[in-house]
């Protein structure tokens, strides 16, 4: 691919992020024109740019309530996405996403221990905390197994986490079929199937940084994970550490799935379709496909959650359902088109 067009898919991804945050942001049961949507974005940046002459509630819908959550979609669907991208590098497996390794389900049993059995050490932050503790435990857990015995393989590693992600799945739903109060195994339900709604200002910070400081590390790893598409024999043999450089990665990919999990629940199928998608528009070079596999994350997030508020308005579905009824079928159709059904 040519540098022209290369910055060309980058520049229509962009256009077509704005495009569909502008949606987001517009639609929904009280629907707000576009252009009163950018008026009331300039007129808080420059209060002298624009007059404001809307209604306030308006401006409450917009700036407090839209806004949060459509800019929760996107970081969380380009923390997710560049995940899928390096995990399927590491393990030199195209069904390889950040589900893959327990860390979802880990992070589910440690949400469903707050909500269900009112634990609350952290205070306001009581889930969170715990869905993102629940998570490393289970990379912990995983990568234990797949090193029993010395030697970590990438076969082990997908059996590990596949394994502990069943088990402990299986321990949210007792925990939630147990409960004696519906009201909260009901939350706990809702959690586990994702969900971007009543989110704040004050819960981007921590997501947004960790998914721009993870995508800047894995981008400065970017020729390493070429090298591996080569196979381990290869990329030892051009100097890598391949057993070192695979842990690292897996911990930085763990800890950014914990973050995104614990503000919005396990939602599938983004790690694991958004690289192949990238991979047809710009190939398999991380350099360029990192930024890419970002920006169709986003993407996809953003117009994933808009359905999910507006199908059934103004009832709402999680938002992990629409990923996963429109993941599914696009896998298959690209596993087609791959060759690999």
């Amino acid at each position: 691919m040519t540098r022209y067009r290369y910055a060309a898919v980058v520049a229509g991804l962009a256009v077509l992020l704005l495009a569909a945050a502008t949606c987001a942001v517009a639609l929904g049961s009280v629907a707000v024109p576009p252009g009163e949507v950018w008026r009331i974005l300039a007129h808080r940046v420059v209060p002298s740019l624009v007059d404001a002459d809307w209604p306030r509630v308006r401006e409450t819908i917009v700036l407090d309530v839209r806004m949060p959550r459509v800019l929760l979609g996107a970081t969380v669907g380009a923390g997710l996405s560049v995940c899928g991208m390096a995990l399927q590098a590491l393990v030199r497996n195209p069904l390889a996403d950040p589900g893959l390794l327990g860390i979802s389900s880990g992070a589910g049993v440690g949400a469903v221990l707050v909500v269900v059995c009112g634990v609350t050490v952290f205070g306001h932050y009581s889930v969170s905390a715990a869905a993102f503790l629940g998570g490393l435990a289970a990379l912990l857990i995983v990568y234990a197994l797949a090193r029993a015995g010395g030697r970590m393989t990438t076969v082990r590693l997908i059996l590990a986490g596949v394994a502990t992600g069943q088990v402990l799945s299986a321990v949210a739903s007792f925990l939630i079929v147990t409960s004696d109060q519906a009201q909260k195994a009901q939350s706990a339900l809702q959690w586990m199937l994702g969900g971007l709604g009543g989110t704040g200002w004050d819960a981007l910070w921590l997501p947004a940084a960790a998914v721009l400081l993870g995508t800047v590390a894995l981008l400065g790893t970017a020729r390493h994970l070429n090298v591996l598409l080569a196979g381990d024999e290869a990329a030892a043999a051009l100097g890598l550490d391949v057993g070192r450089f695979r842990a690292l990665l897996f911990v930085l990919c763990a800890l950014l799935t914990g973050v995104m999990v614990a503000v919005s629940g396990a939602i599938g199928f983004v790690g694991l379709m958004m690289p192949h998608i990238t991979r047809l528009l710009v190939g398999a070079n991380h350099r360029r496909a990192l930024p890419v596999a970002a920006l169709l994350g986003a993407v996809f997030l953003i117009g994933a959650d808009l359905l999910a508020r507006t199908v059934i308005s103004p009832e709402e579905i999680p938002v992990g359902i629409v990923t996963a009824l429109a993941g599914g079928p696009t896998f298959l159709w690209l596993m087609y088109r791959k060759g690999l059904a």
